[in-house]
């Protein structure tokens, strides 16, 4: 029924309807354009050493000779039959691009998503852990096994597209689709979103980096023009898009629906042909996003967008634009030669419907799911209760759980990144599997075993109803407030307990500064994904101690952040958001960008640097030792930021340059090895620019508590 009434939403926004059964266009709109005899000669192609990186399968002078006979041979038409979906609908249980018998290509099938196999397909599989939960483990090495894993999966399916990751900014939190992302910040946006790339495509599938570029509020996706100057643009919103192509050497990247600066997303030649085909050298291709996120023919394919999805609707008039010569024909041998060369550099086989359920959801990947969410989960309160911590509980203890997330299957939105799991293990489950629990709907009717239990845990926050993608979901929260009747059941308990342990479920900042008073532990766990109970369970019990880190700077008032504006057709985007911003206003946070607290105790002892200067193309060691002072073996992330007090030009007071996530056995110590690169220090006026003088670095545990710290010059 999901993916019904998603398919409908689809639908009704499609300017040209769903189609009929067999995918025929309406006879009315289609063109066909008799081009006569061919006698062409496409422009001479010599492979470059991007176009070598890109190709996982190599003998890449062989494929490019190949594609070069293929744009010889092909019709204008033909090229434009393979530079756009099917239709509307899925076919064969995926978005098919088609493909060409005659000159042996085989096309291309499309699936989301970000946190796994998309329900559209109807099919069920392994919800993982949202994205902005498996960026609060910090860890890429984790998040690469994760990619891995969602690509056998799509594989299964009959996918060879990923539409994932999502790697567009948190630059406010309301924003509704927070939850597919990793971060507020560029460096560690880009550290999990190669990770996760790579792990896709050593799958042999081809990911997707989306939405290309500056999509960060939903609510008027469709007309806001972002207003964004150059070096804001360069230094902060484009970063992790030239990571995944330069580091991760993406398959293909998913423009957006928004415009910036005036041009829409797809026809902004600036974006798609000056900076990712130009400067960055992106050898994949370009899809739009789905139904209105073109907006032109030949204006978008000459801007540099190859693929329309999900079906043929502006790409119509575009071999009617070159039979009339208003779009020259080597626009298309651009596109086609991307589309070509990822399906030949993929191998990809001939189309054939495959659905193999036995390699989706298996233990292996419930495994997964439950590991990333338990690293994830981020301990931000807890306080002494007599004697001990409040947490975590011991099984024995006699376990109070209330509220209304404790039994509800809390995996995510509802929009396109929806994953349909045969099994999600809830808080209840989770917990009740391990300890003494007793499930207690309305505390008010039963006090007396609220007050008699050792310890009562509420679990509150945002559902799929609060917050998701606009138009198939729920779109841009109203507010960064937890709902009343949440905090009203908080107030109910404490009046009950002295030991109250509040879980909030969501996508991420809540404001409970007002809670943190009456209450004695306070845990967030985003939405776990299909193990997420037991991964709770984990943490809570102490399994597992907790090592998540808030990817997300969580304010005490929503007015501490820049304004969030999802009702206006035009917006500007500032220089700092998040954690730079508060840090730039001197506004404290109410939990920081980095913070986490553990059961154990880490000390940092030494910061050292492999060179005292660096200049252009050059990168430098950095090694911090930590200590765990504890009698529990734990994770910690040692984060490096870096400031440069004295520079000539506006910069954020810190930003994190490097991180790197270790596992300490009790009592021992680690050094964590980072490397910092010369280019993350450089700032943009029309060009990159390496400011020479010192850089003051600074490691610790967040942004906020940053205790080591040495020099580096930059010549």
């Amino acid at each position: 029924m999901r993916m019904g009434r998603h398919l409908l939403s689809l639908c009704v926004l499609a300017a040209f309807g769903c189609g009929d059964d067999d995918g025929d266009e309406p006879a009315d709109m289609a063109v066909e354009v008799d081009m006569g005899p061919r006698d062409y000669e496409p422009d001479p192609f010599e492979p470059t050493d991007a176009t070598r990186a890109y190709c996982p399968a190599g003998e890449v002078d062989a494929i490019e000779a190949r594609i070069t006979e293929i744009l010889r041979t092909l019709s204008v038409e033909e090229k434009v039959s393979l530079m756009h979906g099917e239709r509307v609908a899925l076919v064969d249980g995926v978005w098919r691009v088609e493909g060409n018998e005659r000159v042996a290509l085989p096309g291309l099938g499309m699936l989301d998503g970000p946190r796994g196999l998309s329900s559209f397909t109807g099919k069920t599989g392994t919800a993982f852990p949202v994205a902005i939960l498996r960026g609060a483990a910090w860890d890429p090495a984790l998040e690469e096994r994760v990619g891995a894993a969602m690509g056998r999966e799509l594989a299964s399916a009959g996918a060879n597209v990923l539409l994932a990751p999502t790697i567009n900014l948190v630059s406010h939190p309301r924003w509704g689709r927070s939850q597919e992302t990793y971060s507020e910040d560029t460096h560690h946006m880009g550290a999990m979103g190669v990770a996760f790339i790579r792990g896709v495509q050593s799958e042999g599938v081809m990911a997707s980096a989306k939405h290309y570029a500056a999509n960060n509020i939903d609510d008027t996706r469709h007309e806001v023009d972002v207003q964004i100057d150059e070096r804001t643009l360069r230094e902060v919103y484009l970063p992790q898009f030239r990571r995944a192509v330069r580091d991760a050497q993406v398959a293909s990247v998913m423009s957006a629906y928004n415009s910036i600066n005036g041009d829409w997303a797809d026809q902004n030649t600036h974006l798609l042909r000056d900076i990712l085909k130009g400067e960055w050298e992106f050898q994949g291709f370009v899809e739009s996003d789905w139904l209105l996120g073109t907006h032109g023919g030949g204006e978008s394919v000459r801007a540099g967008l190859d693929i329309e999805m999900p079906a043929r609707n502006r790409f119509r008039s575009v071999p009617g634009e070159v039979e009339r010569g208003e779009l020259d024909e080597s626009f298309l041998d651009d596109a086609v030669r991307r589309i070509a060369r990822a399906q030949l550099c993929y191998e990809l086989g001939p189309h054939e419907p495959t659905d193999d359920a036995s390699a989706r959801e298996t233990p292996e990947h419930l495994a997964l799911a439950r590991e990333v969410a338990r690293r994830g989960i981020v301990l931000l309160h807890n306080v002494t209760v007599g004697d001990e911590l409040a947490l975590p509980l011991d099984p024995t203890e006699t376990v109070v759980l209330t509220g209304p997330l404790a039994e509800v299957d809390n995996i995510g939105d509802e929009g396109s990144s929806s994953v349909i799991a045969s099994d999600v293990v809830n808080a209840l489950e989770g917990l009740g599997a391990v300890g003494d629990v007793t499930l207690v709907a309305d505390p008010g009717s039963d006090p007396d075993a609220v007050s008699g239990a050792d310890a009562v845990v509420v679990v509150v926050g945002l559902v799929a109803e609060d917050e998701g993608e606009a138009s198939v979901g729920a779109g841009d929260r109203d507010s960064l407030a937890l709902p009343a009747e949440h905090v009203a059941l908080i107030a109910e308990v404490t009046a009950l307990s002295d030991r109250v342990i509040v879980v909030l479920e969501g996508s991420g900042p809540l404001l409970v500064d007002g809670l943190l008073d009456d209450i004695e532990g306070l845990v967030w766990a985003g939405y776990p994904g299909s193990r997420g109970g037991e991964a709770l369970a984990d943490v809570l019990y102490g399994d597992h101690a907790p090592s998540g880190r808030l990817p997300v700077s969580w304010p005490m008032a929503e007015a501490d952040l820049p304004p969030f504006d999802n009702v206006s057709d035009s917006v500007t985007y500032g220089y700092l958001h998040g954690y730079r911003h508060l840090a730039a206003e001197g506004t404290e946070p109410l939990f920081p960008f980095g913070f986490g607290l553990s059961y154990t105790r880490f000390s940092y002892e030494a910061i050292r640097v492999g060179a005292t200067d660096i200049g252009e193309g050059e990168s430098v060691t950095v090694e911090v030792d930590v200590t765990n002072e504890g009698d529990v073996d734990a994770f910690t992330t040692v984060q490096l930021y870096v400031a440069m007090p004295e520079s000539e030009v506006m910069r954020a007071p810190y930003d994190l340059r490097a991180f790197a996530t270790v596992e300490v056995a009790a009592g021992a110590t680690v050094t964590a090895t980072m490397a910092l690169q010369a280019r993350d220090l450089a700032y943009w006026d029309d060009g990159w620019t390496l400011e020479p003088g010192d850089v003051l670095l600074q490691a610790g545990p967040s942004s906020a508590e940053r205790p080591l710290e040495a020099t580096l010059t930059v010549r």
